[in-house]
């Protein structure tokens, strides 16, 4: 999770630390339909300016959308003013600090079962998709130099939720975004790791950069290093 997604989940999540908010938003999202101001607030017995209020503040912070729909479903002239009604909106929001990631493996996985379906064989699939994934995050990342180094590698690493420490010739990466997965199924997920790791360094461009399996208690597994300075501890 990237600073930006932990700043706005962790406002979104914060409002309903508020007990009328969370009333509000557990009534709204229970309901089949968008619902309006005067209906919420006869059903909660909460006055109506308050209701608007804290309503309005949960779709600033993208946890009801907002829509305008006349109720009598008339039209023209003599119908009325639109009704603002609220929804729950479909964005999720989650924040885990530290930063885990289990989605990603999800789609690394899905994607190397359809590829195992079609043939290939299972464990070349499984490292294939997760270098692909890599590449595919390395893709959209923004702002990389022309010649992307370790600096650019650890900055999109960061994004991932990895907690890159970067050294002169080495990234360790000091989170596990998979770690509850990596304990129970180590080396299926150590390896996932680093083809993922090493599809990013690659899609970036940075020559020279292998990601290496060096386990250490408290730290993600995998290790970025440039040639010539690879520990082989972990291989």
């Amino acid at each position: 999770m990237d600073v930006d997604s932990l700043a706005s989940g962790a406002a979104a999540i914060g409002v309903l630390a508020d007990p009328t908010r969370r009333a509000l938003y557990e009534y709204v999202a229970a309901q089949p339909d968008a619902v309006g101001r005067d209906a919420t607030a006869a059903a909660l017995g909460i006055a109506k300016h308050t209701v608007s209020f804290h309503l309005d503040r949960l779709a600033e912070e993208g946890l009801l959308e907002v829509e305008f729909r006349r109720l009598s479903g008339r039209s023209g002239p003599g119908a009325g003013r639109p009704s603002k009604l609220y929804r729950r909106s479909p964005r999720e929001f989650a924040v885990t600090l530290p930063p885990r990631r289990y989605d990603l493996v999800g789609d690394i996985l899905a994607a190397a079962v359809r590829r195992a379906g079609a043939g290939e064989d299972l464990d070349a699939a499984l490292a294939e998709s997760a270098h692909c994934e890599g590449r595919s995050v390395a893709g959209e990342a923004a702002g990389v130099s022309e010649r992307a180094g370790l600096p650019d590698l650890a900055r999109v690493l960061a994004g991932q939720g990895y907690e890159p420490s970067l050294s002169p010739d080495a990234v360790a990466l000091e989170n596990c975004p998979f770690d509850a997965l990596a304990q129970k199924h180590t080396a299926l997920v150590c390896g996932l790791n680093r083809s993922f790791v090493q599809g990013v360094a690659d899609g970036l461009g940075c020559a020279g950069a292998t990601a290496h399996l060096e386990p250490d208690p408290g730290r993600c597994c995998v290790t970025v290093r440039t040639d010539g300075q690879a520990d082989r501890r972990g291989e």
